[in-house]
Protein backbone atom coordinates (compact mmCIF):
# COMPACT_ATOMS: atom_id res chain seq x y z
CA UNK A 1 0.00 0.00 0.00
CA UNK A 2 1.42 3.49 -1.33
CA UNK A 3 2.31 5.46 1.62
CA UNK A 4 0.07 8.85 2.57
CA UNK A 5 2.63 11.66 1.37
CA UNK A 6 0.83 13.38 3.93
CA UNK A 7 3.06 12.55 6.75
CA UNK A 8 6.02 12.85 4.86
CA UNK A 9 8.91 14.58 7.02
CA UNK A 10 9.81 18.10 6.71
CA UNK A 11 13.45 16.97 5.30
CA UNK A 12 11.22 15.18 2.36
CA UNK A 13 8.99 18.25 2.41
CA UNK A 14 11.57 20.77 2.03
CA UNK A 15 13.20 18.91 -1.36
CA UNK A 16 9.78 18.66 -2.82
CA UNK A 17 9.02 22.42 -2.06
CA UNK A 18 12.37 23.28 -3.30
CA UNK A 19 12.79 21.06 -6.32
CA UNK A 20 16.20 19.34 -4.72
CA UNK A 21 16.59 15.76 -3.78
CA UNK A 22 18.57 15.08 -7.53
CA UNK A 23 15.67 15.43 -9.28
CA UNK A 24 15.09 18.86 -11.89
CA UNK A 25 11.79 17.68 -12.54
CA UNK A 26 9.06 19.78 -9.90
CA UNK A 27 7.03 17.35 -8.42
CA UNK A 28 3.69 19.00 -9.92
CA UNK A 29 4.94 18.68 -13.31
CA UNK A 30 4.56 14.99 -12.52
CA UNK A 31 1.40 14.96 -11.88
CA UNK A 32 0.33 17.23 -14.41
CA UNK A 33 2.32 14.13 -16.79
CA UNK A 34 0.89 11.49 -15.81
CA UNK A 35 -3.01 13.21 -15.66
CA UNK A 36 -1.89 13.77 -19.62
CA UNK A 37 -0.54 10.56 -19.86
CA UNK A 38 -3.82 9.35 -18.46
CA UNK A 39 -5.94 10.97 -21.21
CA UNK A 40 -3.83 10.19 -24.23
CA UNK A 41 -4.24 6.80 -23.39
CA UNK A 42 -8.21 6.93 -23.05
CA UNK A 43 -8.28 6.22 -19.36
CA UNK A 44 -9.77 9.63 -19.24
CA UNK A 45 -12.13 11.00 -21.75
CA UNK A 46 -13.09 14.50 -21.94
CA UNK A 47 -16.00 14.82 -19.49
CA UNK A 48 -15.08 12.14 -16.99
CA UNK A 49 -14.08 12.68 -13.24
CA UNK A 50 -10.21 11.91 -12.37
CA UNK A 51 -9.56 9.65 -9.66
CA UNK A 52 -9.14 11.37 -5.75
CA UNK A 53 -6.66 13.74 -4.75
CA UNK A 54 -5.54 11.28 -2.19
CA UNK A 55 -5.45 8.28 -4.77
CA UNK A 56 -3.25 11.06 -7.05
CA UNK A 57 -1.15 11.44 -4.29
CA UNK A 58 -0.50 7.96 -3.54
CA UNK A 59 0.13 6.84 -7.18
CA UNK A 60 2.69 9.20 -7.86
CA UNK A 61 4.24 9.37 -4.34
CA UNK A 62 4.00 13.46 -3.36
CA UNK A 63 1.61 15.30 -1.58
CA UNK A 64 -1.37 16.44 -1.06
CA UNK A 65 -0.36 19.84 -1.78
CA UNK A 66 1.37 18.95 -4.91
CA UNK A 67 -1.34 17.55 -6.42
CA UNK A 68 -3.49 20.70 -5.11
CA UNK A 69 -0.73 22.63 -7.42
CA UNK A 70 -0.98 20.43 -10.58
CA UNK A 71 -4.73 20.72 -10.35
CA UNK A 72 -4.86 24.11 -10.50
CA UNK A 73 -2.39 23.91 -13.16
CA UNK A 74 -4.18 22.04 -15.12
CA UNK A 75 -7.27 24.16 -14.65
CA UNK A 76 -5.36 27.45 -15.40
CA UNK A 77 -4.24 25.74 -18.84
CA UNK A 78 -7.61 24.78 -19.74
CA UNK A 79 -7.55 20.90 -19.50
CA UNK A 80 -9.71 20.19 -16.51
CA UNK A 81 -12.55 21.63 -14.31
CA UNK A 82 -12.65 21.71 -10.63
CA UNK A 83 -16.42 21.47 -10.14
CA UNK A 84 -16.97 22.46 -6.76
CA UNK A 85 -19.24 19.38 -4.57
CA UNK A 86 -18.55 17.30 -7.66
CA UNK A 87 -14.65 16.53 -8.14
CA UNK A 88 -12.37 17.60 -11.16
CA UNK A 89 -13.43 16.87 -14.32
CA UNK A 90 -11.41 16.68 -18.09
CA UNK A 91 -12.95 19.16 -20.24
CA UNK A 92 -10.12 19.10 -23.10
CA UNK A 93 -8.07 16.29 -24.41
CA UNK A 94 -5.73 17.84 -26.03
CA UNK A 95 -1.71 17.75 -25.23
CA UNK A 96 -0.69 20.46 -22.76
CA UNK A 97 1.69 23.05 -24.62
CA UNK A 98 2.87 25.29 -21.43
CA UNK A 99 6.40 27.55 -21.40
CA UNK A 100 8.54 26.99 -18.44
CA UNK A 101 7.16 30.40 -17.14
CA UNK A 102 3.46 29.20 -17.34
CA UNK A 103 4.70 26.72 -14.58
CA UNK A 104 7.27 28.46 -12.84
CA UNK A 105 5.95 28.35 -9.22
CA UNK A 106 3.30 27.60 -7.49
CA UNK A 107 1.67 28.81 -4.49
CA UNK A 108 2.03 25.89 -2.50
CA UNK A 109 5.67 25.54 -3.05
CA UNK A 110 6.49 29.09 -2.27
CA UNK A 111 4.81 29.34 0.55
CA UNK A 112 6.51 26.34 1.86
CA UNK A 113 9.97 27.98 1.02
CA UNK A 114 8.82 31.49 3.06
CA UNK A 115 8.21 28.68 6.00
CA UNK A 116 11.27 27.14 6.34
CA UNK A 117 12.84 30.29 6.03
CA UNK A 118 11.24 33.34 7.51
CA UNK A 119 11.00 31.01 10.13
CA UNK A 120 14.50 31.48 10.67
CA UNK A 121 15.20 34.59 9.96
CA UNK A 122 12.37 35.86 12.27
CA UNK A 123 14.67 34.07 15.33
CA UNK A 124 17.55 35.89 13.67
CA UNK A 125 15.22 39.27 14.28
CA UNK A 126 14.66 38.95 17.91
CA UNK A 127 18.60 39.07 18.64
CA UNK A 128 19.08 41.72 15.89
CA UNK A 129 16.15 44.24 15.33
CA UNK A 130 16.60 47.48 16.75
CA UNK A 131 13.68 49.94 18.63
CA UNK A 132 13.73 51.89 15.53
CA UNK A 133 12.10 48.25 13.41
CA UNK A 134 10.37 47.09 16.14
CA UNK A 135 8.55 50.37 16.26
CA UNK A 136 8.20 50.05 11.81
CA UNK A 137 6.61 46.75 12.45
CA UNK A 138 4.03 48.10 14.84
CA UNK A 139 3.04 51.03 12.47
CA UNK A 140 3.05 47.93 9.64
CA UNK A 141 0.69 45.89 12.13
CA UNK A 142 -1.95 49.06 11.80
CA UNK A 143 -1.37 49.72 8.70
CA UNK A 144 -2.48 45.70 7.76
CA UNK A 145 -5.89 46.88 9.42
CA UNK A 146 -6.79 49.24 6.69
CA UNK A 147 -9.96 47.79 4.85
CA UNK A 148 -8.07 48.65 1.38
CA UNK A 149 -7.14 45.21 0.70
CA UNK A 150 -3.90 46.40 -1.43
CA UNK A 151 -2.73 48.85 1.43
CA UNK A 152 -3.52 45.93 4.05
CA UNK A 153 -1.25 43.31 1.29
CA UNK A 154 1.64 46.19 1.31
CA UNK A 155 1.91 46.53 4.65
CA UNK A 156 2.09 42.69 5.12
CA UNK A 157 5.10 42.41 2.92
CA UNK A 158 6.73 45.47 4.50
CA UNK A 159 6.31 43.47 7.58
CA UNK A 160 7.94 40.62 6.58
CA UNK A 161 10.36 42.19 4.85
CA UNK A 162 11.46 44.76 7.93
CA UNK A 163 12.09 41.50 9.59
CA UNK A 164 14.52 39.99 7.19
CA UNK A 165 16.38 43.42 7.31
CA UNK A 166 16.83 42.85 10.84
CA UNK A 167 18.19 39.57 10.55
CA UNK A 168 21.20 41.98 9.84
CA UNK A 169 21.67 39.41 6.29
CA UNK A 170 21.75 40.70 3.66
CA UNK A 171 21.63 38.00 1.46
CA UNK A 172 18.64 36.97 3.84
CA UNK A 173 16.85 39.85 3.01
CA UNK A 174 17.10 39.77 -1.44
CA UNK A 175 15.75 36.40 -0.91
CA UNK A 176 12.88 37.58 1.08
CA UNK A 177 12.29 40.01 -1.36
CA UNK A 178 12.47 37.86 -4.28
CA UNK A 179 10.19 35.04 -3.14
CA UNK A 180 7.73 37.95 -2.52
CA UNK A 181 8.21 39.24 -5.76
CA UNK A 182 7.33 35.79 -7.36
CA UNK A 183 4.15 36.14 -6.33
CA UNK A 184 3.56 38.47 -9.21
CA UNK A 185 5.57 36.66 -11.35
CA UNK A 186 4.74 33.41 -11.74
CA UNK A 187 1.39 32.99 -13.41
CA UNK A 188 0.51 29.60 -11.48
CA UNK A 189 1.62 31.35 -7.93
CA UNK A 190 -0.54 34.36 -8.88
CA UNK A 191 -3.51 32.08 -9.96
CA UNK A 192 -3.86 30.14 -7.06
CA UNK A 193 -3.17 33.31 -4.66
CA UNK A 194 -6.22 35.02 -6.53
CA UNK A 195 -8.39 32.38 -5.46
CA UNK A 196 -7.51 33.13 -2.06
CA UNK A 197 -8.18 36.73 -1.82
CA UNK A 198 -10.06 36.91 1.49
CA UNK A 199 -7.63 35.41 4.13
CA UNK A 200 -9.33 36.13 6.98
CA UNK A 201 -7.83 39.59 8.64
CA UNK A 202 -8.60 39.36 12.18
CA UNK A 203 -6.72 35.85 12.25
CA UNK A 204 -3.55 37.64 10.19
CA UNK A 205 -3.58 40.86 11.87
CA UNK A 206 -3.34 38.57 14.97
CA UNK A 207 -0.06 36.24 14.31
CA UNK A 208 1.43 39.48 12.86
CA UNK A 209 0.74 40.60 16.53
CA UNK A 210 2.25 37.34 17.76
CA UNK A 211 5.52 37.76 15.76
CA UNK A 212 5.97 41.62 16.86
CA UNK A 213 5.59 40.46 20.57
CA UNK A 214 7.63 37.68 20.18
CA UNK A 215 10.87 40.10 18.58
CA UNK A 216 9.87 42.62 21.67
CA UNK A 217 10.69 40.15 24.13
CA UNK A 218 13.89 39.05 22.62
CA UNK A 219 12.54 35.21 22.14
CA UNK A 220 14.22 33.65 18.89
CA UNK A 221 12.53 30.28 19.70
CA UNK A 222 9.09 32.01 19.83
CA UNK A 223 9.48 34.17 16.97
CA UNK A 224 10.51 31.15 14.98
CA UNK A 225 7.40 29.50 15.78
CA UNK A 226 4.78 32.30 15.55
CA UNK A 227 6.13 32.91 11.83
CA UNK A 228 5.84 29.49 11.05
CA UNK A 229 2.64 28.75 12.62
CA UNK A 230 1.37 32.19 10.51
CA UNK A 231 2.93 30.59 7.35
CA UNK A 232 1.13 26.79 7.86
CA UNK A 233 -2.02 28.90 8.12
CA UNK A 234 -1.51 30.71 4.75
CA UNK A 235 -0.69 27.41 3.63
CA UNK A 236 -4.37 25.81 4.86
CA UNK A 237 -5.83 28.59 3.71
CA UNK A 238 -4.78 27.97 0.27
CA UNK A 239 -6.12 24.05 0.60
CA UNK A 240 -9.14 25.64 1.65
CA UNK A 241 -9.65 28.28 -0.99
CA UNK A 242 -8.85 25.62 -3.63
CA UNK A 243 -10.55 22.63 -2.35
CA UNK A 244 -11.50 20.22 -4.42
CA UNK A 245 -15.19 18.49 -4.30
CA UNK A 246 -14.11 14.89 -2.84
CA UNK A 247 -12.94 17.38 -0.11
CA UNK A 248 -15.77 19.07 0.34
CA UNK A 249 -18.09 16.08 -0.18
CA UNK A 250 -16.45 13.80 2.95
CA UNK A 251 -16.91 17.42 5.17
CA UNK A 252 -20.42 17.19 4.55
CA UNK A 253 -20.80 13.35 4.92
CA UNK A 254 -18.89 13.95 8.17
CA UNK A 255 -21.15 16.73 9.01
CA UNK A 256 -24.07 14.90 8.49
CA UNK A 257 -22.61 12.07 10.89
CA UNK A 258 -21.78 13.97 13.24
CA UNK A 259 -25.34 15.81 13.07
CA UNK A 260 -27.18 12.36 13.59
CA UNK A 261 -25.13 11.03 16.25
CA UNK A 262 -26.29 14.58 18.40
CA UNK A 263 -29.61 13.95 17.27
CA UNK A 264 -29.34 10.47 18.41
CA UNK A 265 -27.08 10.47 21.41
CA UNK A 266 -28.20 14.03 22.52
Amino acid sequence: MAKRVSSLPEADRAREASGLGGKSEKLYRKVIDAVQQGIDAGAYPVGTRLPSEREIAEENSVSRTTVREAMVALEMLGVVEMRKGSGIYVVDGMPIRASASELDVGAFELIEARRLLEGEIAGLAAHFASDAQLERLAELLEAMEDPDEIKGEQADREFHQVIAEASGNGALEAVVRDLWDMRERAPLARSILHRARGLGLGARVDEHRAILEALRARDALAARQAMRAHLERVIDHLLAMTENDDIAAAKSRSAALRKRAAIHFG
